[in-house]
């Protein structure tokens, strides 16, 4: 079974940088879209940012213009840039693939901005 793993959350001060990355599993199977979900405390997980496999991005308001998303295909990859850090973005961050008509979920990776 194909499994997601994230990495790169942490601690960093409000307007800092972080970089979250996630790799699939060996597969092979495509990989359809793939993206990046936030959970803060006590709210729901919400959409942050998504890319087909042909690169098409889409992203949520409140990150246009500081979070970028990319993917390499050849490494069942997803990565998540994240500038202009605000404590709003404090929360667990999972990435999701879609793939054989089902989504997978990674286990989340924590991400603290200290204002």
């Amino acid at each position: 079974q194909v499994q997601l793993v994230e990495s790169g959350g942490g601690l960093v001060q409000s307007g800092g940088s972080l970089r979250l990355s996630c790799a699939a599993s060996r597969t092979s199977f495509s990989i359809g879209t793939m993206a990046w979900y936030h959970q803060a405390p006590g709210k729901q997980r919400a959409l942050v940012a998504s890319i087909t496999s042909s690169g098409t991005t889409t992203y949520a308001d409140s990150v246009k213009g500081r979070f970028t998303i990319s993917r390499n295909n050849a490494r069942y990859t997803v990565s998540l840039q994240m500038n202009s850090l605000e404590p709003e973005d404090t929360g667990i961050y999972y990435c999701n693939a879609y793939m054989r008509s089902s989504y997978i979920w990674g286990q989340g990776t924590q991400v603290t901005v200290s204002s």
